[in-house]
């Protein structure tokens, strides 16, 4: 779901008189950013700022048709954003659009996000015990090597000694180079605690969603539902082993997009995406749930207005917001 962005934007909304103000892509950018932060997308996922308009006699190939995209966004100095996987985790984006088809329901992610960590934090916490002789060349020691903070000492008292406890945060990398100058020591070594600092979950923020819906719903009226709010003719339907199109449903896991990986596993009576493998369909429906599948776009393209009016007021009226009217999925039934 890429963004065009022309690199300087007149500050002027639909039906709204001009504003006076400017916003250049940098500071559009940092507002997108606060919007969904791309630190949520999935770890394969290329997501943020993808072209950046530059100077002229920019070179790149025209040999592929997203070559050719790219150099018609240079030429235009327009810049290409995507926010692809960290429009799906937050709570007002995409697969939160999705489970608006399935009438009232309670939803929660399926893979829950943690709030995103700085490099400065540290990925584990290190603790140990040094007396008086040993504490100042350990932390002389420590102190030279790159990537610790937090680094904090109180006193203590360990078997009736008076020693001191010191406690510090680290990188992976850092983590090696402190156990390895503690290990030298067998005293300190035994008295060391090493954690993995992890981060609390986000609230509402995450892959996918499980949805129970407020009643029980025919399989075949959750279809229909689905096709009117994503203004489908139809869907791909397979049925889950022994059920029919009048079993009830509860409760469906959603994704929109491709939904394989973050479905995989999910107890729900319907999985409903835009594609699947063929064998995960199998898997599914060997285990009692049924599969719908939209194709891929068409569980995303409702979203964009929705996604036009919140960025709207996000970005204060201040950008133009245009949906395409030409974008469609490109496989039609013949």
């Amino acid at each position: 779901m890429p963004l065009l962005l022309p690199a300087l934007h007149r500050v002027r909304a639909l039906g709204r008189p001009p504003v006076r103000a400017l916003m250049n892509l940098r500071e559009l950018v940092s507002a997108l950013n606060d919007f969904a932060s791309p630190a949520l997308a999935e770890s394969w996922d290329n997501v943020g700022l993808l072209v950046e308009p530059s100077p002229p006699h920019t070179r790149v190939t025209w040999k592929t048709w997203k070559e050719r995209l790219v150099v018609r966004a240079l030429e235009n100095r327009i810049g290409i954003y995507s926010p692809h996987t960290a429009y799906d985790a937050i709570p007002h984006g995409v697969n939160n659009w999705l489970t608006k088809g399935l009438g009232t329901c309670t939803s929660v992610p399926l893979h829950p996000s943690t709030a995103p960590s700085s490099p400065a934090e540290g990925t584990h916490r290190v603790e140990f015990c040094a007396d008086a002789e040993h504490l100042d060349a350990v932390l002389s020691k420590i102190k030279d090597i790159p990537e610790i903070s937090c680094l904090t000492t109180l006193p203590a008292r360990v078997e009736g000694e008076e020693q001191t406890r010191v406690s510090l945060n680290c990188s992976q990398k850092a983590l090696l180079e402190v156990v390895a100058l503690l290990s030298q020591n067998s005293l300190l070594y035994h008295k060391t605690e090493i954690l993995l600092l992890q981060k609390p979950l986000l609230p509402h923020t995450g892959m996918g969603r499980l949805c129970t819906l407020s009643e029980p719903l025919p399989l075949a009226a959750t279809v229909e539902r689905i096709k009117g709010h994503l203004q489908l003719p139809h869907v791909r339907l397979a049925l889950g082993a022994g059920r029919t199109l009048e079993s009830p449903v509860k409760k469906v896991a959603l994704c929109a997009g491709s939904g394989s990986s973050v479905l995989k596993g999910a107890e729900a009576d319907l999985y409903l995406t835009g594609e699947m493998s063929h064998h995960d369909v199998l898997d599914a429906v060997a285990n009692g749930i049924s599969v719908i599948l939209c194709e891929h776009s068409n569980t995303e393209r409702g979203f964009l207005s929705e996604l036009r009016d919140a960025l709207t007021i996000h970005l204060q009226n201040k950008i133009n917001i245009i949906v395409s009217e030409k974008d469609r999925d490109p496989l039609q039934v013949a």
